[in-house]
């Protein structure tokens, strides 16, 4: 089984933008040397004293060259706020420069403070998804096309590079709302699982609804489940309680307070994260624990959620002294990863 990281290259409050990048990096490289498979990425904007990962694909490329064998991976790319052909040469530089180890995560983003800062509506979003990935994998597979929809025009054009993976990068597709569990299943594309907001014992229904669409669609087989998750190892018990807390609940509240306020689906979600209670959140948003305590619980996640690959965020909310996420990372490598083979 596939096992990465996943990082928002955080940026802690009093953090230099120099130091958040330096230590994000020093992970990333660590991430392979430590065994790792992927290091995942994610995209985030215009959010103060959380990330300075507003360019994946930048980053991509500076781990690729520092790398030889981690697959790197979106996690996600923000498909509504990309230009479709910009989006289409960055990946497919990456792809070349790495030679086929891009992964190719996409969503929407559950954060209207996104679309905002760019002057995009969010009721645009999932419309402007589709298309823009209708244009990528176009650009990607074929030598000339042209293209007229509801955003995007183009005449005859002729996107160079082409990816280095035929056809074209792995892709996978995050779901955060109920809705959007089935409509994967049916486009027949591996789902991105986040447990970062959406409680465990809810995921089992929405991983039910993807496969039943994936069958009733008639793709093949049962369709990949990725999962990213909050994970935190120490040698103690008290510790892997203790040392995360004031992060994860950092985390929980400004996300919770984004989404709360925001005039999406999700308000609800959000109010729900500002109520949570800690005990809770150890129960149904994270697995902090010893190196046993964890295998055990991501043993039980892989029989009741059936994932098949697994992406670890060691520092949920950014707020995580850099030492102590290289000692969870390798006492997950060490302790646990030999439990989960």
């Amino acid at each position: 089984m596939e096992v990465g990281l996943f990082t928002e290259f955080s940026c802690a409050k009093g953090m230099s933008h120099t130091t958040a990048f330096d230590e994000a990096m020093t992970e990333m490289t660590a991430a392979e040397a430590l065994g790792y498979d992927a290091v995942w990425l994610a995209e985030i904007h215009f959010q103060h004293e959380r990330s300075v990962l507003a360019s994946p694909y930048v980053i991509a490329s500076a781990i690729a060259a520092r790398t030889h064998r981690v697959k790197i991976g979106m996690a996600v790319s923000v498909l509504p706020l990309t230009h479709p052909l910009h989006l289409a040469e960055d990946a497919a530089t990456v792809d070349q420069l790495s030679h086929g180890r891009l992964d190719v995560g996409i969503g929407r983003s559950g954060l209207p403070e996104h679309y905002s800062g760019f002057g995009i509506p969010y009721a645009e979003s999932r419309d402007r998804f589709f298309e823009t990935l209708e244009i990528v994998k176009k650009a990607w597979t074929e030598d000339r096309f042209s293209h007229t929809g509801k955003y995007f025009q183009f005449q005859d054009v002729r996107v160079m590079p082409k990816p280095y993976q035929k056809p074209h990068p792995p892709l996978r597709v995050a779901a955060t709302i109920d809705e959007t569990y089935p409509l994967v299943g049916r486009m027949g594309l591996p789902i991105f699982l986040a447990v970062r907001t959406t409680p465990i014992a809810h995921l089992k229904k929405c991983i039910g609804s993807y496969r039943e669409a994936w069958k009733a669609a008639g793709h093949p087989g049962e369709g990949e489940v990725a999962l990213i998750v909050p994970v935190y190892v120490a040698e103690t018990a008290q510790a892997a309680r203790d040392e995360p807390e004031a992060s994860m609940m950092y985390f929980l509240r400004s996300i919770g307070d984004m989404l709360a306020k925001g005039s999406t689906k999700r308000t609800a979600d959000g109010e729900r994260l500002l109520r949570m209670p800690y005990d809770e959140v150890l129960k149904e948003l994270a697995v902090y624990g010893t190196p046993e305590a964890v295998a055990d619980r991501l043993l039980e996640l892989r029989e009741t959620l059936g994932y098949t690959s697994l992406s670890l965020w060691m520092n949920s909310g950014g707020q995580l002294p850099h030492e102590r996420v290289m000692r969870s990372m390798r006492l997950f490598v060490e302790r646990v990863i030999p439990r989960l083979a």
